[in-house]
């Protein structure tokens, strides 16, 4: 099925998202945190990664606007873009969503989704950027785009983050809005090539903003101005996430992440943080 590309630029809005404490804790346990300033209402903090969780139908949306075919569907890259510090622990959103690019990958069309999600005042909460490559959507013609790195330095990293995973993390995540059977389903993992059901992207996506504002921030989520990274490889529940992080002389946290076997699952990550 060919893109929709007349459907670049134009907005979409998903219905109204409200949240509080208890989903900020519902969240945090999906990641598999159970420090009590994450997972209890009293003075709760508010990890710059449940920025993802409002807006989590984003993806299903665009999907459907562009025409493109789920199933081929891979989510390459995620960035947040933290506009209000902390995040607050309860608020009515609405989040609008546009395909704001699409460039032509050969094999593949890179899908480029943005989505702003506001307060009912109309205040400007958090941005989410989506990279997906649809497979067998390219050669259309189009730009190829920029070329894009935010590759961990060679030397040694400056901390060390490592947190196992439990094994029915990917059932307790889903729970907060990202129900693709995929993450469940034994019979739909195998369909789509792997043995069983793997942990969520952006769950990983979330344990290592977890790593560096444990790491690097002195846990306080507020100084994450903006957080992206490149969801490079499968995590089984049950795996072990060791997130290596560098600490660069512009302020900015670079990251990646591997599993105790030494798969790299996420990459390119890089953090802006405040002083």
């Amino acid at each position: 099925m060919p893109l929709r590309m007349e459907q670049i630029g134009k907005e979409f809005k998903l219905p109204p998202f409200e949240y509080n404490p208890q989903t900020i804790e519902l969240y945090h346990l999906g990641l598999g945190i159970t420090d009590l300033e994450y997972v209890f209402e009293k003075n709760i903090q508010v990890l710059p990664s449940f920025a993802v969780v409002p807006a989590f139908r984003i993806l299903l949306e665009a999907v459907q606007v562009a025409g493109i075919n789920p199933m081929m569907v891979l989510h390459g890259e995620q960035r947040i873009e933290i506009a209000r510090r902390p995040i607050p622990w309860m608020a009515k959103t609405v989040t609008t969503g546009r395909i704001s690019k699409v460039y032509d990958k050969g094999k593949a069309a890179l899908v480029i989704v943005e989505a702003d999600t506001v307060d009912e005042a109309g205040g400007l909460l958090f941005r989410n950027i989506y990279s997906l490559f649809a497979r067998g959507e390219g050669g259309f013609g189009g730009e190829r785009g920029p070329s894009k790195k935010s590759e961990a330095p060679s030397r040694a990293p400056d901390q060390v983050v490592e947190f196992q995973t439990w094994p029915f993390q990917n059932l307790i995540y889903r729970l907060s809005g990202d129900l693709n059977p995929l993450h469940a389903d034994p019979a739909f993992a195998k369909l789509v090539g792997f043995d069983r059901p793997i942990l969520h992207g952006l769950c990983t996506f979330g344990v290592v903003c977890r790593a560096i504002v444990s790491a690097m921030c002195g846990n306080d989520p507020a100084r994450v101005l903006s957080f992206e990274a490149r969801l490079s490889g499968e995590v089984y529940p049950g795996d072990r996430i060791i997130t290596e992080m560098w600490l660069e002389p512009d302020g900015r946290v670079m990251a990646q992440a591997k599993t105790g076997d030494g798969r790299l699952v996420l990459s390119n990550a890089a953090a802006a943080i405040s002083g």
